[in-house]
Formats: C-alpha cells, structure tokens, sequence
C-alpha cells in the first residue's frame, strides 16, 4: 500500500475518534459535589442519647429520624458566635424548608450549659429566631459522648462561681442524615477581624446536593 493511501486512512482514523470523543462526553455525576461541606470518611453513629428539649419532654435519638437536621453546638449566654449563626440560620431556613425530600429539614441546637439553660430559657432563646427550632441540653455525662460523636468539642472555660462564665465550643453546623448520623459539617469562615462562624449562603447552596447525591447512592 502506498504511503498516500496511509497517509488518507490515519486521518480518516483521526477524525473518526475526533468525532466519537465529541460525541462520548466523560461521565459527569447527576448531583454535584458540595462546594462547601466537608463529608466525614464515613458516617458517624451518635451516642446514645437521654435529653431533654425546649418543652421540657424527654428525647432520645429518634429526635433526628426521618429528617435531615443542621446541628448546632452552643449555649445562650454566648456573646457572639451563638446568636450570630442562629440568626443566620433563622434567615435561610424558610428556604431550606423548601428543598425537595422525603425528609423535611430541621435546625437543632444543643445546648452544652445546662446549669443556666433550663428548657424555659432555650424556649425564648430558639422562639426569637425561629419557633419551629428544636433545643436540646442535659447532664454533662450525656453531652460530652454524645457532642464526642458528632466530630465536636466544647469546655467550661472557667469557674461556674463566675455568673458569666464563657463556655468554649465548636461552631460547625453538623448534617445528620434521617437516619440519625452525622455526614459531616459546615466549618466556619475564618476571616481576619470577624466572627468564625458557619456562612448559611453556603449551608443552602450545599445542602440540596447534599440531599440529592444521598438519594443517588
């Protein structure tokens, strides 16, 4: 065969696996990744746990079943971080209602003072940034495994003689899945001279594909 006639059949070759990679995209995922959250290797079981909530009713795990809930750690004496990513979430939570699941969303924050946040207390605290909000606080014992298990932290920070003792804690927003385990969390935004606290712009843009990419799994 004359070289001409190679010469002809590679580019007849070439502009046929031109075409078929135009035509076979790469294979693209049918939910986008998160831009924002940040999964754990793998879902966290939560420790058992025997709380009680703003109406003073006993709770235990079951609180988290059939939903997806954002989970906050706090207390309501917390000067800034609290009432800033509270208020935050107030804001957006309409919207977060209105994402598409089986599993309605739910804000839940846990209070890691019980010695000052009676169920009366987180009642008014949860009220002024949205009724539909769920408090929970307890005995240490029970908030220390339980906060353990969730990838957070908190420690009195000094003597509770002092009335206005600060109390230090993690401000990530945990996802926990309706099945009652933490996916992973919202860390704050760290920016010089403002608060570390959760963006919620980010909370609402993620966690749709949050939701879609657990159903497609």
């Amino acid at each position: 065969m004359s070289q001409k006639i190679w010469i002809v059949l590679a580019g007849i070759v070439a502009l046929s696996a031109g075409a078929f990679v135009a035509v076979v995209k790469p294979f693209q995922p049918s939910t986008p990744t998160p831009e924002y959250f940040q999964y754990f290797p793998e879902p966290r079981n939560l420790a058992d746990i025997s709380l009680v909530d703003q109406t003073n009713t006993s709770v235990d795990n079951t609180v988290f079943n059939g939903r997806w809930s954002l989970l906050f750690l706090g207390y309501t004496y917390c000067p800034d971080i609290c009432p800033t990513t509270m208020a935050s979430l107030g804001r957006v939570y309409p919207e977060l209602k209105k994402i598409g699941s089986d599993n309605a969303v739910q804000v839940v924050f846990v209070s890691v003072d019980p010695n000052r946040d009676t169920p009366e207390r987180l009642a008014s605290y949860v009220e002024y940034f949205n009724a539909e909000f769920v408090a929970l606080t307890g005995e240490h014992a029970q908030l220390f495994p339980f906060v353990r298990s969730l990838g957070l932290m908190y420690a009195i920070a000094e003597s509770t003689d002092n009335p206005n003792y600060l109390v230090d804690h993690s401000a990530s927003v945990v996802v926990v899945d309706p099945q009652g385990r933490a996916l992973g969390r919202f860390k704050p935004k760290y920016t010089p001279g403002e608060l570390a606290v959760s963006d919620s712009m980010q909370i609402a843009k993620d966690l749709p594909l949050i939701i879609g990419n657990y159903k497609n799994n």
